[in-house]
């Protein structure tokens, strides 16, 4: 039997004070600004979307803990993408998870690819996006 693929997990201390992160990962501006065009709302159970390459995909608030922690669900594969904030003295660290990955082998319909493929792929861009575009955002 095939094991469930492992969740990404990017960790990162960022030069800003938490809140000033938390700002940038809990609103829909801020999110735009490093992630997706989006229509967030900063609200358990709301409902929004992320503009993908692959088209809009669907989302909803799972968990709200300000400053320290937001989870949605992401599109229909059953992903769950958690954005996790601690306060480092004038810094924050940063972490975020991309779990709910099927097996390795599982289609992911919308990309028409398999799971092992999308995961790798996902893991890849969340370092550019989390280490680059989100760094640049909350340290400028």
């Amino acid at each position: 039997m095939e094991t469930k693929l492992q969740d990404i997990v990017q960790t990162i201390v960022l030069n800003a004070p938490i809140q000033k992160v938390w700002e940038n990962v809990s609103t829909s501006d801020g999110i735009a600004n490093w992630f997706m065009p989006n229509d967030f709302q900063l609200e358990t159970g709301h409902e929004f979307h992320i503009q993908s390459p692959f088209g809009p995909s669907p989302c909803k608030v799972t968990e709200v803990n300000p400053p320290n922690k937001l989870s949605f669900i992401w599109d229909t594969d059953g992903w769950v993408v958690s954005f996790i904030l601690k306060e480092i003295g004038d810094k924050t660290e940063f972490t975020l998870i991309h779990g709910g990955w099927k097996q390795p082998n599982d289609l992911i319909t919308k990309a028409n690819e398999k799971s092992s493929i999308i995961r790798d792929n996902m893991a890849r861009g969340w370092v550019g996006i989390v280490q680059d575009r989100l760094r640049k955002v909350v340290e400028s």
